[in-house]
């Protein structure tokens, strides 16, 4: 399972992190990807991470999984970003996984593909969501879109990830490791 978690200055380096450690803990290929044309992010804590690749140079083509971890302005950033916009609705359409936790759901909202969708979000953004059927739920799964709440739910999500492609069986095995209850 190839997956691109997208950063943008101002990203909430806990969710982006456990999001990336998990999966990759669970055998996905999880590739960062800023948004910028520079490899090095701020996130919103004043923590940098240094992405493995730049939106500009990458190739979409064989990615199952994108990923959008919330945080502030990262997510202001990401909902102004034309080509990730698109890179949203095209994912959607073809049915391809898209994650996005914290405020990032409103990053869907803005490309157009949660009218009458399930979603959830950090409290508070449910307003800038008109389009969703909104939940309160820790994790809100409908079709192939998956959102959660914030940082107190990066590691539900993670594991609900693994559980929908990998299986109960993966999922299980990865609450063990991290000695998950």
């Amino acid at each position: 399972m190839k997956c691109k978690l997208f950063l943008a200055e101002g990203f909430e380096e806990l969710e982006a992190v456990t999001l990336i450690n998990l999966l990759r803990r669970a055998e996905f290929q999880v590739d960062t990807v800023s948004i910028s044309d520079k490899r090095e992010v701020a996130g919103s804590k004043g923590i940098t991470i240094v992405a493995d690749r730049v939106f500009a140079k990458e190739n979409f083509s064989d990615t199952d999984f994108i990923l959008l971890p919330g945080g502030m302005p990262g997510v202001k950033n990401l909902s102004e970003k034309k080509e990730l916009l698109s890179l949203i609705k095209d994912f959607n359409d073809k049915k391809k996984h898209i994650g996005a936790i914290c405020a990032a759901p409103y990053v869907l909202e803005c490309a157009g593909i949660l009218k009458g969708r399930k979603a959830t979000s950090y409290p508070g953004w449910k307003e800038k969501m008109p389009s969703a059927s909104y939940s309160e739920d820790a994790v809100v799964v409908d079709g192939n879109i998956i959102t959660s709440r914030g940082v107190g739910t990066a590691i539900d999500m993670a594991l609900k990830i693994v559980d929908i492609v990998k299986g109960a069986e993966s999922k299980e095995k990865l609450k063990k490791e991290i000695v998950y209850k």
